[in-house]
């Protein structure tokens, strides 16, 4: 059975700190692409950052870069988010999903069930 579990959301005051997993199991880890998406109350979806297979190349929505970073251990089959500096605009439902592009969830291989993020001023 193909499934991502995400983990590490909760609460937390702006400025501080968070860092999500995402396990994968059912398939091949390492074969795939991976990214983090969000979805804010009353939002769309929006893409937040993505990592090859092998974990060489990343790349982070402008309005993350220099305070997230997208991570994977593929021995571990595991895929992580390390946010820091959180802002009250950063509160959302956090996803993992297989593949680099946010085109719609039916395209992507798997998607997490996600794991709620907030962050109060």
């Amino acid at each position: 059975q193909v499934q991502l579990v995400e983990s590490g959301g909760g609460s937390v005051q702006s400025g501080g700190s968070l860092r999500l997993s995402c396990g994968a199991s059912g398939f091949i880890f390492s074969w795939y692409d991976m990214k983090w998406v969000r979805q804010a109350p009353g939002k769309t979806i929006e893409w937040v950052s993505s990592i090859n297979s092998d974990g060489r190349d990343t790349a982070h929505a402008d309005s993350v870069k220099g305070r997230f970073t997208i991570s994977r251990d593929n021995a571990k089959n595991t895929l992580y988010l390390e946010m820091n500096s959180l802002k009250s605009e950063d509160t959302a439902v956090y996803y993992c999903a297989t593949g680099w592009t946010l085109v719609a969830r039916a395209i992507d291989y798997a998607w997490g069930q996600g794991a709620p993020v907030t962050v109060s001023s």
